[in-house]
C-alpha cells in the first residue's frame, strides 16, 4: 500500500528482483494486490511496478484472496503456480534478492 512505509521499502527491491529475473528469461509474472486506501494512491503507487494488478474496483475478489491466503499484515508476498493455483509460500519476502 501506498501509505505503508514497509511497502515502499520493499517495492523497489522487488522491482529489481523482478527486472533481473524477466532479463535472464525466467518464467514468472507478479500480479500487485492492493492494500490502498483508495483507487488515487493505488494509481500512484502502481505506478511505480512493472507487473501486472488486480484493478483496485475488485475489492470483494482482494478480500476473498487475502482471507483465503490469510494475509494478516502488510506487505505480503505469495509464490503460487499460475496455472493451477498451488500456493507454493506464503511469506515469500526473504527470497527477494536470491535467484
Amino acid at each position: 500500500a501506498h501509505w505503508c512505509p514497509p511497502c515502499r521499502g520493499f517495492t523497489p527491491a522487488l522491482v529489481e528482483w523482478y527486472k533481473k529475473l524477466k532479463d535472464s528469461g525466467k518464467d514468472l509474472e507478479i500480479i500487485f494486490v492492493s492494500s490502498d486506501r483508495d483507487e488515487a494512491a493505488f494509481t500512484e503507487y502502481y505506478a511505480e511496478m512493472p507487473w501486472l494488478a488486480m484493478p483496485y474496483s475488485e475489492r470483494e475478489a482482494k478480500d476473498k484472496l487475502s482471507r483465503k491466503l490469510k494475509v494478516n499484515g502488510i506487505p505480503t508476498f505469495v509464490l503460487a503456480d499460475g496455472e493451477t493455483g498451488e500456493v507454493y509460500e506464503t511469506n515469500a519476502r526473504s527470497i527477494v534478492g536470491s535467484d
